[in-house]
Parts: structure tokens; sequence; C-alpha cells
């Protein structure tokens, strides 16, 4: 698109040609006309339906329209094309200083959003046509539904080594299906004041599970599991689509991501040099002919094939694995995190034009995330992170001890199921202060003070959604293993619920707190109300076991903190690869 379409000719700021459409509450481009107009803007009529189209739209009879190369995963489904944009104003509006201000916090809101999600939800603002960039594939019912802006936001991020597009083909495998090179899990919390994002080694061995999948014709198929085999064949390995990745992340971590979102080697490349460039720091020269890196130690400003060639780079750092090179990878994407909320970026029209077209150019997304509008809405929602509190960590491994030639890796038992609770139940891996106050008071009012007795404890135990006998298997436990005699089985409660909780009147704090002892429960569990009638007559507590229960005897109190030796680090600081 020339300057004139672009909204850049004769001095103008384009920022200023984007007006609120009050009909539809979104921000449309108004170019001012060529020929001179009268003032008075006349009445807008929809074009006729047999109306020709747009010059320089028409396509020749029979030709039919190049593919964008680049794209990761088939079947591919484009919106319609665009309208044509309103009929603009002559003349420019008068300066106005807020109006300045309020689209500076209109792009913020986007370009805050995690990398291929910021390039696509700073566009929020960008006409209609954008729509068209987009390419999407089913979910095939792996995902939850999709995001909602009132819940903690779960996002399959996939970096695939599929080697189209132009100038990757020489890069590795040039055949590759397109498995799933790079894999992160962004977690975001409920109150949005902190993130974590979780990187899946390609190497770990899982079990990939039976995968019904949509086919290019629409039919369903199901393409069967295997069982111990590398984690990046959840994609691409025969036949297998994102959704089919989604389940396996879904097995392995008990984590159900919202959406996922794909990129190939053309997002690396595309990206950065919307952005002009992302500052990565190196400990030491490199020099990797196998990723075609050569850089000096220090600080360098990379782009295009510079900077996908530093996130591919693996044998010239660390112990010259995968591990290493997820590594690079984060402080790759933490740079690239830090320049879309600069002001350098976020200031530029003509960078968040790029930006605009290059996320959404790069992206195939899944079928709940298919339009400008839903990505702008998911951006909004990451747009209020702060980067000092995302944090990036790997899920803990150990080589493989079936393997005497150390190629893969297995799931660290001692230290990866906390890390996958701590996401399940929005566990911040930074320390948020105002967050950790809040869990702090409301624990220290709950939990602190005296205990009853075991066996003054009365409780009644209902089932709420754990499974099937967990209630009689507590009174059991309670009764024999711990000396809560004053307990009973009252069977299911009215209605499920995904938490444990323990309803109590004032005066049984001190038998709720011997029981949240016991039984390992979180001052979340407990809940302040009224006692109830047991068989005898007594007033006694309420226990309802809930979805998240595990079993007789298994604390349900979530980490408060990451293990020791897990690595992590925080998008807002600089890091140097060594």
């Amino acid at each position: 698109m020339d300057a004139q379409g672009r909204g850049r000719a004769d001095d103008i700021d384009p920022a200023d040609q984007w007006v609120l459409n009050p009909n539809t509450g979104e921000y449309e481009l108004r170019l001012p006309p060529s020929p001179p107009q009268s003032g008075v803007p006349g009445p807008r009529r929809p074009p006729a339906p047999d109306a020709d189209p747009p010059r320089g739209r028409r396509e020749a009879p029979g030709r039919p329209r190049p593919e964008t190369p680049g794209r990761a995963v088939p079947p591919r489904r484009r919106r319609g094309a665009p309208e044509e944009p309103l009929a603009g104003r002559r003349g420019r509006r008068p300066a106005k200083k807020a109006a300045r201000g309020k689209k500076a916090l209109l792009w913020t809101g986007g370009a805050m959003a995690f990398v291929l999600v910021a390039g696509a939800g700073a566009a929020y603002f960008y006409i209609e046509h954008l729509n068209g960039n987009i390419a999407s594939v089913s979910d095939d019912g792996a995902s939850t539904g999709g995001f909602q802006k009132d819940k903690a936001i779960n996002i399959l991020l996939i970096g695939t080594d599929k080697r189209t597009g132009k100038g990757n083909e020489s890069y590795g495998d040039s055949g590759s299906v397109g498995h799933a090179d790079t894999t992160i899990l962004l977690h975001v919390s409920k109150d949005r004041s902190n993130a974590t994002a979780l990187s899946i080694p390609r190497d770990l061995i899982v079990d990939v599970p039976d995968c019904p999948t949509t086919q290019e014709d629409g039919s369903q198929k199901i393409i069967p599991g295997t069982q111990q085999v590398r984690f990046n064949t959840s994609l691409g390995q025969d036949g297998r689509t994102p959704s089919c990745t989604m389940r396996t992340v879904t097995e392995l971590t008990g984590v159900k991501p919202d959406n996922f979102m794909v990129a190939d080697f053309n997002a690396v490349k595309t990206l950065t040099s919307a952005v002009g460039g992302v500052e990565v720091c190196l400990g030491k020269d490199i020099d990797d002919p196998d990723s075609h890196l050569k850089l000096s130690k220090g600080t360098h400003t990379i782009e295009g094939e510079q900077a996908l060639a530093f996130v591919r780079t693996r044998h010239a750092v660390g112990f010259g694995g995968d591990l290493s090179r997820i590594g690079l990878q984060q402080q790759f994407l933490s740079a690239l995190m830090r320049k879309l909320k600069s002001n350098d970026t976020l200031t530029s029209p003509s960078k968040m034009l790029d930006l605009a077209e290059a996320g959404t150019k790069a992206l195939t997304v899944d079928s709940q995330l298919d339009s400008i509008g839903k990505l702008k809405d998911l951006g909004l929602e990451l747009g209020k992170l702060d980067t000092k509190n995302l944090t990036f960590t790997t899920t803990p491994v150990i080589d493989n001890p079936a393997e005497k030639v150390k190629s893969t890796v297995v799931l660290n038992e001692s230290t990866a199921p906390q890390v996958f609770d701590m996401i399940k139940n929005d566990v911040s891996f930074t320390a948020v202060k105002e967050q950790k106050k809040k869990e702090a008071a409301a624990v220290a009012a709950r939990l602190k003070g005296s205990k009853a007795p075991a066996s003054e404890v009365r409780v009644r135990i209902l089932n709420g959604g754990a499974d099937p006998g967990s209630a009689q298997e507590t009174l059991s436990w309670l009764q024999v293993e711990e000396g809560v005699t004053k307990s009973e089985n009252a069977g299911n409660a009215p209605a499920e619920l995904a938490k444990t909780t323990l309803e109590y009147a004032p005066d049984q704090a001190d038998q709720a707190r011997r029981l949240a002892d016991i039984m390992g429960l979180p001052g979340s569990a407990m809940k302040p109300g009224e006692s109830v009638e047991n068989a005898q007559g007594v007033p006694a507590m309420t226990l309802t076991l809930g979805k998240d229960f595990k079993g007789a005897g298994t604390s349900l109190t979530a980490p408060s903190k990451a293990p020791e030796g897990v690595d992590k680090s925080t998008a807002d600081k600089v890091e140097c690869a060594e």
C-alpha cells in the first residue's frame, strides 16, 4: 500500500484519521478525498448490490488469488473481503491535546499483549480488512471455548519448524511437516496482576492422546494417539493439528488452554522488522554455522533473518541442546515485549500500522479467536499486565534414564507437579506485593488462632464434585486416622463446586482451624457462615468436597512459591546469553 493509501501523504498524522464511529463503537479510517468536496458531507448510503468493485481490487477471471507465504497449518479459513472505508471529510480536524493521550492509551492497551498477540491486539483500531489476514483452524473441542474476561487466561503459543515462506527453505529440514518446535503455555492471572510463560521442551517424552481432527473437507477424523514419544510430534505428525497439541498439553499439565496461536519462521522475521529490531545481549562471541548466527559479545539490535538465527541457535550456547535454546528464546521474547511496550513503538503510527499487518499475517489461530475484534479483546486483557510480573520458566525435566546417549528428557516428578499446580491454582511466580498482602490477610484471619481437639470437631461431609465415594473415604480417614469421631457422611451436595469448602459458624472457628490443619485446607476454602444440625441434632460444620479434591490425606493448599531449582526470569530484565 502506498503512502496515500496508508494516510501518510501531505504530512498528515495517520493517528488523526482514525475516527470513532458512534454507531459501531469501532475506530474507522477516514481519508481526505483527492478532488474538492462540499464542506457538508452528504448522507452515507450502502453500495448497490450489483455495483462494480473498487478500482484496483478486481481480479482477473479464472486467476486464483495467490496464497500468503508462510502459513503454518492447514486447513485455512479466510474471512470475507472487507468493506470499503467510509468517505472522508474535507480538511483536518483542529489538533486536540487530549486526543493524542487517548490514542496513546488505545495503542498501549493492544501493544502490551504477549508477542504475536501484541501485533494483532494493537491492530484493533485498524480497518476491518485486517480480518482477511488471519488464518484459523478448528480447535476440535480441545479448548475451553475461548478466553473470558472475568477468568484467568491460558493461551497456547506454538512455533513450528515448517520451512514455508520466502528464504526459509535452507533452514534445517526443508520437508518438515511442521512439528511443535517451540511451545509456550501463557497463563495470565484472573486479576491480570501477573503472568507465567511456561516453555515445554520439544524433546520431552509424553503420551499424545487420540485427537478428533477436522479435515480440509470439513469431515472429522480421529488420529490415534501414541505413547512415549517426543512432545513435538503432537503437531504435524500423522496429520495432527494444533488442537492435538492442545490436548497433549492438557494431559501433561492438567491445564486446559482457552485458545492457541501458531506461527512459523516468518513471524520472527516480520515482527522484529515491524518494530525496528529488538535489543539482545550476549555474554560471549557466538559463531554458529547451523543457525547462521555470528555476533560478538555485547549488546546488539537484531531483526529479520538475524533475529530468526538468534532464536534458532542452540549449539553455541549453554550445553548446546534444546533446553539452552529455550533460554535464548525466552530472552528474545522478553526483549520483544520491552520493545512493544516502549514509547518508540507506541508513539510511532508507522510502526503500529506495520505491526498490525505483520502480526495478523503471522498468525494462525483457533476458530474461537479468528477476528480482529476477538484479538482486540484479548490484547486489552493482556495489556493490563506489567512485564516485571511476567515470569518465563521451563517445565522441570531430567535426562531420560532409559537412554544411553541422551537425546530426550522426561518430567522431573519432584518439581514439575508443583509448577503445574501453581498455574492451575493461579499462583504467581513473582512477588506481586498487593496480591500477597491480600492473600496473607485472608489466611491470617481464618487459619491463625486456637484449634479445638480433633475429638471435638463436628462436621458433615458432602460430595460436591469429587470422585464417587470420596465422602465415605474421607469420613473413614478422619475417624480412624485423625480422631475426628464426630463426623458423618451427608451424601451428595445439591450442586457441584470447583473448589472444596468448609462452612462454619463464628463459634466454630476453632473447630474449623483444626479441620483445616488436618486436611491441608487453604484459607480461601474456609467460608464463615452458618452451622447445620447433624444426625444427632447438634450444630456441625459443612465440608463440601469439590472437583479439586485429590483424595483423603492429600493437602489442598496450593504451593505459594516456585520449587527450589526451577529456572525463571522476568520480562523486564535484560539477561545476556552465554
